[in-house]
């Protein structure tokens, strides 16, 4: 790998893990501050916003200028939105300028390894980029909990400043202080990211004209008959797990008795699993045989439903970690594939625009669908079968559809041969 692919390891760890940790300190602060339940539910559809609302422009940006910039860029955004959840903005509101920084940061940090490596390494790169980016998960929960927790949090409100009312005098507003610094630390490592050499499109003078580009560009890859599979897989998954870290939170209280501090303990041992799933299969697949993956996705949907069956946590720990190792082999491979066909087909900004637009839409309905049911009495219990059962079933429908594509449509067959080609010249 090439050296500016750690430095964008490194930016994207700091940056992910600071996200992660500041949802766990967003869940606390609404229950410390008496907001319901819907409100906490709610955080995740409102981190996927600006996902949807600014997909068509996002993506163009990106594609405008140094990735390394766009990306300092979007970690200030971040910062922007934890100084206004700091000082007294509702913290739906503050977590969804977070997640506005998070909606630029995307396209730039997967467009980027499109620029910097062949093909051939994509599925590798894209491994090791959710490898890590698990692991920051993994970190950011555990952080965040801790930072929440009695001990540290006593720690932190023990510091007094002469002369200064910082306004920080509870757990999540401190835990909230120092994740700024997290920001930061990613902002520095952004601005060590190397000029790829890649010439730069540049944005048109009327905005609205990106609209129908846009769209052009999500209708291109829903046609393209690898990357309709691809979109789909990847769509599909990360809408499920998107909502499943804030599920897990809430089973965990329900099953098991947890805090908010013990419970991000068991996201972040799904994460752990989707990290080794992650690695494994940046060294076990080739980007030619992504599709084969699909029956895993199947599978991950009965085992969320098998969530429903367990009341301890020798049990939930290793069951999760198998969990989270399924849907790490599953998306790695089709990531990959997706980002190629995207790259192929309209530059590696755009494509990535509309993954994440397809990506957060379905984050933001199946969100918006649990904290409404939630807000009318629905158990953590019933919306755990109702995402298994989504998840096997859809994921069993789309292998139906590329075994559909792979019988009638010939140049599938002769685009995957192509790949694999190319795969063994560059090793």
């Amino acid at each position: 790998m090439k050296r500016g692919f750690y430095t964008i390891m490194a930016a994207q760890f700091f940056s992910s893990l600071a996200d992660n940790a500041l949802f766990v300190a967003a869940v606390e602060l609404i229950r410390t501050g008496g907001g319901a339940e819907w409100q906490r539910a709610a955080l995740v559809p409102i981190f996927a916003l600006f996902y949807v609302v600014l997909a068509p422009f996002v993506g163009a940006y990106a594609d405008s200028r140094p990735k390394g910039q766009v990306m300092f860029v979007s970690n200030a955004i971040k910062v922007v939105g934890c100084l206004m959840m700091l000082f007294g903005t509702h913290p739906l509101l503050s977590y969804a300028i977070v997640g506005l920084g998070a909606a630029a940061y995307s396209p730039a940090k997967y467009g980027i390894l499109t620029e910097l490596l062949p093909a051939s390494q994509l599925v590798k790169a894209n491994g090791w980029i959710e490898g890590l980016t698990i692991a920051s998960i993994i970190l950011g929960v555990l952080v965040g909990g801790q930072l929440v927790g009695v001990r540290v949090s006593e720690f932190l409100l023990g510091f007094d400043f002469p002369f200064i009312d910082t306004g920080v005098d509870s757990p999540p507003e401190a835990a909230i202080a120092v994740l700024i610094f997290l920001y930061a630390i990613a902002a520095w490592f952004n601005t060590r990211i190397p000029d790829t050499g890649v010439a730069m499109r540049a944005l048109p003078k009327n905005f609205l004209a990106l609209l129908p580009d846009f769209w052009h560009c999500n209708t291109r890859l829903w046609k393209d008959r690898l990357g309709q599979i691809s979109l789909a897989t990847t769509t599909l998954f990360w809408g499920v797990s998107g909502n499943l870290r804030y599920i897990v939170l809430a089973w965990s209280a329900v099953a098991l008795g947890y805090s908010t501090t013990q419970a991000s303990s068991l996201v972040g041992v799904v994460a752990i699993g989707t990290a080794v799933g992650a690695v494994v299969a940046s060294v076990r697949m080739k980007l030619h045989h992504a599709t084969r993956v699909m029956p895993l996705g199947i599978a991950m949907g009965v085992l969320i439903m098998g969530m429903n069956f367990i009341d301890n946590v020798w049990v939930a720990a290793p069951f999760l970690i198998l969990l989270g190792a399924l849907g790490g082999f599953l998306v790695v491979p089709m990531n990959a594939l997706l980002q190629h066909r995207g790259h192929n087909l309209m530059g590696a900004g755009r494509s990535i625009a509309v993954q994440n637009f397809n990506e957060q839409a379905c984050i933001l309905l199946l969100g918006g669908l649990y904290s409404f049911s939630t807000g009318l009495g629905l158990s953590a219990f019933a919306a755990i079968t109702a995402f298994g059962f989504l998840i096997a079933s859809m994921m069993w429908l789309i292998k139906r559809w590329h075994e559909r594509n792979l019988r009638n449509h010939s140049a599938v067959m002769k685009h995957l041969t192509d790949v694999a080609r190319n795969d063994q010249l560059h090793g």
